[in-house]
Order: C-alpha cells, then sequence, then structure tokens
C-alpha cells in the first residue's frame, strides 16, 4: 500500500469557517533579525581539534540558508576551508581580523571579537 502524505500534521478538525492553516516556517522566516541588530561574536577556538585552530562564529540569528551562503562567503574570502553546523560558523586558522572586517562590511555592524 501506498504512504498518504499529510500536509496538515498536527490538524485534526476545525469547526471554525474562516480558519486557515499556516505553516510554522512562514513565521520563522518574518521573525529573522535585520544584519545590523544581529550580535555576532568571533572567537579563536582549540577543544576538540587536536590543537587545531578555528575561527568561531556564534550568534547568527535566521533561516539556515543564509547561515551556509554567509560561511560560504566567509570560507571564500579567507580562502580556507570551514563548515556550517548547529548554527555556528567554523573556519579553519586564526582569521578573526579578517572576519571581522567582511562582517562589518557585510552589515554585521555589531559584530565584536570575543575571547582570547
Amino acid at each position: 500500500m501506498a504512504k498518504k502524505s499529510k500536509k496538515r500534521v498536527g490538524v485534526v478538525y476545525s469547526t471554525n469557517p474562516d480558519f486557515n492553516f499556516t505553516r510554522g516556517n512562514e513565521e520563522e522566516e518574518d521573525s529573522a533579525s535585520p544584519r545590523n541588530e544581529q550580535n555576532l561574536r568571533i572567537f579563536l577556538d582549540k577543544k576538540k581539534r587536536r590543537g587545531k585552530e578555528v575561527t568561531l562564529v556564534t550568534g547568527f540569528e535566521g533561516p539556515e540558508d543564509e547561515l551556509k551562503s554567509l560561511g560560504k562567503l566567509l570560507k571564500s574570502k579567507c580562502g580556507v576551508g570551514g563548515t556550517v553546523k548547529d548554527g555556528e560558523i567554523l573556519i579553519q586558522g586564526n582569521h578573526r581580523d579578517k572576519v571581522l572586517k567582511i562582517l562589518l562590511d557585510e552589515g554585521f555592524t555589531k559584530s565584536k571579537k570575543s575571547g582570547g
């Protein structure tokens, strides 16, 4: 037997004739903070990486695809590898000054270097 696709997960029945079903994802996209209001922090981290340094950018609020595009931009401008996972951007090596300059140029005015 073929599986039935459920487009309205969680909605069983509504007696309201004016009821309009909306998905939760639509609200999240609208709640993204503008770039100049986001408090991004730039750390240098070595923990759990066998002593290798990475530049860690945290504090991004917004859709996952925007975070991935920002990570791709930072990796290409710094000329190194890295990844985006768990809401954080990891850039290989110590590139805090360069990442801060790039973020400020992109409109993230509240970005700061943090840590040692």
